[in-house]
């Protein structure tokens, strides 16, 4: 893309939209000390919130706490889009490539998911910006329109209300001259603010009786038989019956685990609040959520207070799984970022970036979550979700729980959940096939979606890297 137009980047602030609010919540107090719990969940995210809060509904008064390294909401749960799609496999392309056979019931099972997210919000009386808007994925080139006709085709088939449009009609959604058609998923995804998400989720804990510690970064485990798990934590070892693991990313106490998921930087910019006119002139009226569909693709929404969100197309990964913090930033991104941008909607000619920032992702290599379940049946975990863990990580924390309970249904059974992916390799064969993957994305791209020799290999196998 070579942009018409402009967008300033300079002053942006450095800290995530959805968590620079003045009303953002006090910090928790970490654990006072060793402590016990029926239930000890580690990673104050989405999937751990989800997991104490699906574990105190299923049994009131159980003791549950939650412990979290860090703040509420600060990692990948706070700085996403705040895309909660019914899609429990990074897709429909990429579900029918991996459990054909299971599809119909994945499907009805993430729509069902994405129904109880939103009664669960009404419920618990969560705000969090709500909105059943739908997606639009638009074709940027042409060699696109090929799978988003693929994709109508096998949707429509398993029953899903999808609508093919062609350039006019994808524009008359939202005004791009970039856009050569587009298919519409209408009921398939909420726009959410995640943070808020995070904070009423919490809030929800706590009122239910559950206990939530920040600051408290969880060290080891340790099986104790008959006795449940000790979960060393740096304030105090807390004696646990059963245990979740939402650790996203972050390398995981279970060190078998560490293997199956590398951390991938994703980069995000929102503007300022955009102008009436300037809304006018993107005709977004139905505020969808929207993506693109090359292999580096973006992926964009209006926030509830007229602003564009614009994130996504260069994943980053780092030589040995960097996660510094210095890695938030990455100027050269931003500023590609700025120039898709510029080139998608110039009429936002001159628009002001406002926030600038960087989250960690966690992908395996089939994009979509896996389960564990360790220490006797006594530690359920969930990772993979590769970007798109919003609804999907209310699903993966039902699913560890009825593995710790022991529960055969029909989430268990499921043949996603009874697999996992194929490992990375160690260093420096991780870094070099990953550096070699993105290369093969772009190159792609640049030649109408041709796919060469190494993706070729990569797809036989049904392994890859996505974001």
């Amino acid at each position: 893309m070579s942009p018409a137009a402009s967008v300033r980047l300079e002053g942006a602030s450095s800290t995530p939209f959805w968590l620079d609010r003045p009303d953002r919540p006090a910090p928790r107090a970490a654990l006072p000390g060793a402590a016990r719990a029926d239930l000890v969940v580690v990673g104050g995210g989405l999937t751990g919130l989800w997991a104490a809060l699906l574990a105190l509904e299923e049994q009131p008064g159980r003791d549950v706490v939650v412990l979290e390294g860090g703040r509420l909401g600060w990692a990948a749960s706070g700085r996403n889009g705040g895309f909660c799609a019914a899609s429990l496999t990074h897709g429909l392309a990429n579900g029918l490539s991996r459990w054909p056979d299971e599809m119909p019931l994945l499907l009805r099972l993430g729509r069902e998911n994405l129904a109880a997210v939103e009664k669960a919000l009404r419920r618990h009386g969560i705000d969090c910006g709500w909105e059943r808007t739908g997606e639009l994925d638009v074709a940027v080139e042409p060699w696109q329109l090929e799978a988003l006709a693929e994709d109508h085709e096998a949707g429509r088939a398993l029953g899903l209300d999808l609508r093919l449009l062609d350039a006019d009609g994808t524009r008359a959604l939202v005004s791009s001259p970039t856009y050569h058609g587009g298919l519409l998923d209408a009921d398939g995804v909420a726009l959410v603010d995640p943070a808020r998400l995070v904070w009423g989720l919490a809030a929800a804990v706590e009122r239910l009786g559950g206990r939530v510690h920040e600051s408290t970064r969880v060290r080891g485990l340790s099986d104790r038989g008959s006795g449940g798990v000790l979960v060393r934590t740096d304030r105090g070892d807390v004696h646990g019956s059963q245990v979740v693991l939402g650790t996203n990313a972050f390398p995981s106490v279970v060190r078998r685990h560490r293997p199956y998921t590398v951390p991938v930087w994703d980069h995000v910019l929102v503007t300022e609040p955009l102008s009436q006119r300037q809304l006018a002139d993107l005709g977004w009226s139905g505020r969808q959520g929207v993506g693109d569909a090359g292999n580096q693709f973006h992926y964009y929404r209006l926030t509830p207070d007229g602003r564009l969100l614009w994130g996504g197309y260069d994943a980053l990964y780092y030589f040995g799984g960097d996660m510094s913090a210095r890695r938030s930033r990455n100027g050269r991104t931003e500023a590609l970022l700025a120039d898709h941008l510029a080139a998608t909607f110039p009429q936002l000619d001159g628009v002001r970036v406002t926030h600038a920032w960087g989250g960690v992702i966690d992908t395996c290599t089939r994009f979509s979550p896996f389960w564990s379940l360790t220490h006797a049946g006594r530690v359920a975990a969930v990772q993979g979700y590769t970007g798109l863990g919003v609804g999907a990580s209310r699903f993966g924390a039902q699913v560890c729980l009825d593995l710790l309970a022991g529960r055969r249904n029909e989430r268990t059974t499921l043949d996603m959940v009874r697999r996992r992916p194929v490992p990375f390799p160690p260093e420096p064969l991780r870094w070099t096939g990953i550096q070699l993957t993105r290369r093969g994305l772009a190159r792609a791209d640049a030649h109408d979606g041709r796919r060469g020799p190494w993706l070729r290999t990569l797809d036989r196998l049904g392994l890859g890297f996505d974001s």
